[in-house]
């Protein structure tokens, strides 16, 4: 079974360091007590060279996901700019997923982590299609998940914390175990929240619908994305509590996200979604994401950091 596709380095608090040698103390905080916020982040080959996709938009949450725990990055944008670049080039790779990780290191073992210092990391490797290459025409086969996610004042789901993905594990295993591709969970309220890694959109009777921050989810950066493309090409887009049962009857299902960009959704708990493959909405926005992050057309937003 394929793992992660090694590069030569890691960046950790300003040094490049070779992969195999990118290490931790066995007592740091965060591995005892998930003290850490991250980030997915995609850079696509264009003509123009490679380009990191809405890079200041995820470093900025990157920073308000720490702010949100108390965690003071040492760092400052620019300089996590400048290495995310460096390190890229001194990988030789002309497209990659990039993650940055922030997290409280070794000193203390308690549950307060004021002592432990903090230090960030990034890495950057080659990663296809999260889902698989052909989920993204063909679609995916999902399930409700039996598990809710947590709820606003339990664990913030604004920020982009390690800890949250313990609930996201739940979600997936149980999803792969029961054979579907993953899992969508509901909130305490029962209504829609979002996928294990993923954001949710719905569409009915050309309407495009999807769950409200309120919902429990996290502020993808792909998600407003989404919103953005699909307002430019004449779609109504209504963030909203959206009901279990409205997941069976609409028209398209898709998830959005930095790993999953843009994945049809063909059945849920064995339903087929509409014609039971990729819509004509979902698949608009897929061309239209992809051209821009693959520079065919014009980047109109300035969504793309050219790194040469």
């Amino acid at each position: 079974m394929a793992g992660i596709k090694e590069a030569k380095y890691i960046w950790m608090s300003g040094k490049m360091v070779p992969w195999q040698d990118a290490k931790i103390h066995v007592l740091s905080h965060v591995v005892h007590y998930a003290s850490a916020v991250f980030e997915g982040v995609r850079a696509y080959k264009t003509k123009k060279g490679t380009a990191i996709f809405r890079w200041e938009d995820h470093l900025r949450r990157l920073y308000d996901s720490a702010k949100i725990y108390r965690m003071e990055i040492p760092f400052s944008p620019e300089e996590l700019t400048q290495a995310t670049i460096q390190l890229i080039k001194e990988n030789g790779l002309d497209s990659c997923y990039i993650r940055p990780i922030v997290y409280r290191g070794y000193y203390d073992l308690g549950v307060n982590p004021f002592k432990c210092p903090v230090e960030v990391a990034i890495a950057v490797w080659e990663w296809g299609a999260y889902l698989g290459e052909e989920a993204l025409t063909q679609g995916v086969d999902v399930m409700v998940s039996s598990w809710n996610r947590m709820a606003h004042n339990t664990f913030p789901p604004m920020a982009k914390a390690t800890g949250n993905y313990a609930n996201a594990q739940l979600i997936k295993m149980e999803a792969v175990l029961y054979g579907f591709a993953e899992g969508i969970a509901l909130n305490p309220d029962n209504t829609v929240s979002e996928g294990s890694g993923e954001n949710l959109f719905l569409v009915r009777n050309g309407k495009i619908y999807t769950p409200a921050l309120e919902s429990g989810i996290l502020p993808g950066i792909t998600r407003d994305t989404v919103i953005t493309l699909a307002r430019e090409l004449g779609y109504e887009v209504i963030e909203t509590l959206i009901p279990r049962e409205m997941l069976y009857i609409a028209d398209e299902l898709f998830f959005t996200g930095t790993a999953a960009e843009i994945t049809p959704i063909r059945s849920v708990d064995k339903i087929p979604i509409g014609t039971g493959s990729r819509g004509p909405v979902t698949k608009a926005l897929q061309e239209k994401l992809f051209a821009i992050v693959r520079g065919e057309v014009e980047d109109t937003h300035g969504w793309l950091l050219y790194i040469d």
